[in-house]
């Protein structure tokens, strides 16, 4: 029993480790490969930002560069695992590998053995991305953006913000400026339907160290139960609003920058509040989580339809990965506009793509070849 031992396990150690490698060489390729050219077309496109700005070139590759294209590449990961599953599965498979192993008395659950050690690698790399390290890093990158591209100089703030702050109390912001954090501000106290008392000032700025908002005059409203309304001027307005200037900022690029906790703190900070991107802030919390578990899914469908050698070989292989790949981007894409509208709640949104391709990768399992 010993000998036999000594002469199974190693045999079937060394296939892991020789499929294993072969899993994370092609991928890490594949991702050294997109990002050359990744870096190429998008310096072709904002060289003119680049040198109209004065952006120093440390600045473009350190701040940028360096914090966009792992961004990028994390969010497609799910993608580049597919591209490399089929593409060194259907090698093998034409190479009549994966025959070989089969006939040896592998059987193809313990043939995705390996496959799983991989993908479970890249799943914890990835959710390690999307939930501490990419929203630090986006901070520099969105900055960057904001100082060296046209475009994205005045898409920081909206220009008109709505806001429920508490029960009852709105405060309506136009125009403020990140230059100076200056802004025009109404804010609305209501009784049940009607406005009890307003307050309104211009040229509001607001300190970020204190968070307090100041004005040198502004008007205060009152309606009293008669329905009489009154008004005064006052001058110095120095106080406390129970708003985050960050709130300010469009909703999608400021969550993108928030680590797991900031953005759950966030969110239940909305949620007392009764804002209205509730939906916006829970589809990125729940796709920080969704796509590292596609890893699996799309693993599982990668190598139980590559590992048949047909006719075609490897294009054919590479062909029908890179359809149902990109038919999965846009069911998330897709589903992920239902949620932030509120036609579908958003877990079931955000994670229905998974459920779809997990009911594909589970047939393409069972006709696999045994």
């Amino acid at each position: 029993m010993k000998e036999r031992f000594e002469i199974s396990f190693p045999g079937v150690k060394i296939l892991d480790r020789y499929i294993l490698a072969k899993f994370l060489g092609t991928y890490v390729f594949a991702i050294a490969m997109i990002s050359v050219i990744l870096v190429v077309f998008d310096y072709a496109e904002h060289v003119d930002d680049f040198t109209e700005m004065k952006a120093p070139l440390s600045a473009v590759f350190l701040d940028y560069y360096i914090n966009f294209i792992p961004d990028f590449v994390n969010q497609f990961s799910g993608l580049f695992t597919f591209i490399s599953v089929i593409f060194f599965t259907s090698k093998m498979a034409y190479q009549t590998e994966i025959i070989a192993m089969l006939s040896g008395g592998m059987s193809f659950r313990r043939l995705m053995w390996p496959y799983f050690l991989g993908a479970l690698a890249i799943m914890l790399l990835s959710l390690s991305l999307n939930l501490w390290v990419i929203p630090q890093s986006q901070i520099s990158c969105v900055e960057f953006k904001q100082k060296y591209f046209r475009k994205e100089q005045n898409q920081q703030y909206d220009r008109h913000i709505y806001r429920q702050i508490e029960p009852g109390t709105f405060v309506y912001v136009r125009g403020f400026n990140r230059a100076n954090r200056a802004a025009y501000m109404v804010l609305e106290r209501y009784d049940g339907t009607e406005i009890a008392e307003s307050l309104e000032a211009s040229d509001l700025s607001v300190d970020p160290a204190t968070g307090r908002w100041k004005a040198q005059r502004y008007i205060v409203r009152r309606t009293d139960g008669a329905g009489e309304e009154s008004f005064e001027q006052r001058r110095d307005l120095d106080t406390l609003i129970n708003l985050d200037v960050r709130e300010l900022g469009r909703v999608d690029r400021m969550a993108i920058t928030m680590k797991i906790g900031e953005l759950n703190r966030f969110i239940r900070q909305q949620r007392s509040k009764g804002s209205d991107s509730i939906n916006i802030l829970e589809v990125e919390r729940h796709s920080r989580f969704a796509y590292p578990m596609a890893t699996f899914i799309l693993t599982l469908i990668g190598v139980s339809l590559s590992s048949r050698k047909v006719r075609g070989g490897t294009g054919l292989h590479i062909g029908i990965g890179i359809a149902l790949c990109f038919s999965y981007i846009m069911f998330n894409r897709v589903f992920e506009e239902f949620a932030k509208s509120g036609s579908l709640p958003v877990w079931l949104a955000v994670w229905m793509p998974n459920m779809i391709f997990a009911v594909i990768a589970a047939y393409l399992y069972r006709k696999a070849p045994k």
